[in-house]
């Protein structure tokens, strides 16, 4: 069974976390500095950041940057893997419709 490492014992990162604040589709949502902006949205409970041409959702799938399910928009640049990008205090994330109707 694995537990999680206190941060003040964590020989990776030894530092307190310091919380930032990105932005999904205009709404604030909190995260910690470290965190992929995958992580961020996990954390918060979203699964689904992405619909495909079929209209399903899509997030995080292999979690390394290979299947491209969890593509979002970040700071106008689309199709970024959320999975392998570092949230940054202030990033501005829109989720994809692929399928090119509103997300509800």
């Amino acid at each position: 069974m694995s537990a999680i490492v206190p941060w003040r014992s964590d020989p990776i990162r030894p530092a307190e976390p310091r919380p930032l604040r990105i932005s999904v589709d205009g709404v604030p949502v909190e995260g910690l500095h470290g965190q992929s902006i995958a992580g961020v949205l996990l954390a918060q409970g979203e699964t689904a950041w992405r619909t495909t041409v079929a209209g399903r959702g899509r997030g995080v799938f292999c979690g390394i940057g290979v299947c491209f399910d969890c593509v979002a928009t970040v700071n106008g640049e689309s199709d970024v893997r959320l999975c392998m990008r570092r949230a940054q205090d202030g990033d501005v994330v829109e989720t994809q419709n692929d399928a090119g109707e509103e997300r509800v």
